[in-house]
């Protein structure tokens, strides 16, 4: 189900105003029965432990919790049209692309993060420190720090941020809890920097579990909650009566801009993933089945003789992957993972994706008209060798590009073919020649002069050539176009 309009938990810094009237509610001296009732503060809040108790307070976990939510603030330099008619189609059309001069402005966005280790590493939202070029954190406690981005993941929304000196200071770090122990129903609070006010504490319950369709992420399995975020609130925590977080609060399902009760965490069994490889230095490593997977509508469930439409069906599978080499086959429909039901491909990506590379789990599947239980090693994707590399210098039209040739898994992660040729623009260097003549990151190059380029042996040998001019066959977004350009 696509839910539109979706905001990021994520705003521009601005000044708001906030409609209504106030109202002044008249102040009454405590009667004596109500003064007697008053105990001191400690004794009176306790974490609720049952359903009798949920009448008392919240107190106690926000006091664990709240040091370990911070503000995020970003600032990015983007370059301003001076001209109304820059980004006009018809005088685009007439005069040029980047014929109109524009100027550098300073734009500053806000959102929120959570600290994940008591060294200085905070994770927010992906979205809300893209393309800055400074970052800053604010503690509850008033303190600042200047970080240093460790981690984007485009896949997840997520990124990791690092204290840049951190000194002796020691941070308060959250704990993880398994998001797989949710249950719709549940209490759970969000904390983070709405529209900027400040730290700010909201509680609801878990509305659904396992929602896809909200935003363009590969890992789609995200909860629900009614506890109100609003605009700021990205990257800031979604945490149990315990104290631990269960997700990262990353978007809104919104019409007016503000909270309507239907919010999205990414789950923390995924965020600690990505907190993991940021603590540690390292890479994100992921899983790879090595299979497309569609969804079972109600006319396969009926023909494969299932009861309901659920699972994820093998429309297709890479040759020599993951698994083909477990012995999977198109037309195999999976129904769990680890005895853990699956309704859908996103719910089947999310569950291998949580699993350590290595380890051995059990999926189980529908083949004709039975089924069983297949063990599935966890592989990563094929990392590519030197010679399936290659980057452009010196006096070149192309110098500046860098490329890699496609394989199965990359080609399954563009949406392409199996045995999909070419090779795929990696890195444009900015102001180099290759960004002049307008080549773009995850442009598929097929062929050169004539020459078909499906290995980045190939280009580097046909790019570094100098000749009169190039004839360019690219696919972008899906389209094959040719273009000639002078040498």
């Amino acid at each position: 189900m696509m839910l539109r309009p979706l905001l990021f938990a994520g705003v521009a810094m601005a000044t708001f105003a906030v409609g209504g009237t106030l109202a002044l509610m008249p102040w009454h001296t405590p009667t004596l029965a109500q003064s007697e009732l008053r105990l001191p503060a400690e004794q009176s809040r306790q974490v609720p432990e049952s359903e009798a108790q949920v009448k008392l307070s919240f107190a106690p976990v926000v006091r664990s919790v709240a040091p370990s939510v911070v503000n995020v603030y970003a600032t990015r330099i983007e370059q301003q049209a001076l001209s109304p008619f820059a980004n006009d189609p018809f005088f685009s059309r007439f005069f040029g692309e980047g014929q109109f001069q524009s100027r550098p402005r300073e734009s500053r966005s806000l959102g929120s993060g959570v600290i994940v280790d008591q060294s200085g590493v905070i994770l927010t939202n992906r979205h809300v420190i893209e393309g800055a070029t400074d970052v800053r954190i604010a503690l509850s406690d008033g303190r600042e720090f200047a970080v240093d981005i460790v981690i984007e993941d485009a896949q997840t929304d997520l990124a990791v941020l690092r204290v840049r000196q951190p000194g002796d200071a020691s941070f308060p770090a959250i704990a993880f809890a398994d998001s797989d122990a949710l249950q719709v129903g549940d209490l759970v609070l969000a904390i983070g920097n709405p529209f900027g006010v400040g730290q700010t504490v909201t509680s609801g319950i878990v509305s659904a579990l396992a929602r896809t369709g909200v935003e363009s992420s590969d890992y789609e399995f995200f909860i629900q909650t009614d506890a109100a975020i609003n605009p700021g609130n990205s990257g800031g925590a979604l945490v149990d009566l315990d104290g631990r977080l269960v997700g990262i609060n990353t978007a809104i399902y919104s019409q007016s801009g503000g909270s309507v009760g239907i919010g999205f965490a990414i789950p923390a069994n995924m965020a600690r993933l990505v907190a993991e490889a940021g603590v540690s230095g390292g890479e994100i490593v992921r899983p790879w089945f090595g299979a497309k997977l569609q969804a079972v509508t109600s006319d396969i469930a009926a023909s494969l003789g299932m009861a309901a439409p659920h699972g994820a069906l093998i429309a297709e599978v890479a040759p020599d992957g993951p698994a083909a080499r477990a012995g999977f086959a198109a037309g195999d429909v999976i129904l769990s993972v680890d005895g853990v039901a699956v309704d859908d491909p996103s719910a089947f990506n999310f569950r291998v994706a949580t699993k350590p590379i290595g380890q051995s789990t059990m999926l189980e599947r529908l083949r004709g008209g039975g089924t069983e239980t297949v063990p599935f090693t966890v592989e990563p994707a094929p990392s590519p060798t030197d010679d399936m590399l290659a980057s452009i210098t010196g006096n070149s039209r192309f110098a500046g590009t860098s490329v890699r040739e496609l394989d199965a898994a990359l080609a399954e992660a563009k949406g392409l073919p199996y045995d999909a040729r070419g090779v795929i623009v990696t890195a444009v260097q900015p102001g180099s020649p290759a960004e002049q003549m307008g080549l773009r990151v995850d442009d598929i190059i097929l062929a050169l002069n004539d020459i078909p380029m499906e290995t980045a042996r190939a280009f580097a040998g046909t790019a570094g050539q100098r000749v009169r001019t190039w004839q360019i066959i690219l696919q972008r977004d899906g389209r094959v176009t040719r273009s000639i350009v002078s040498g």
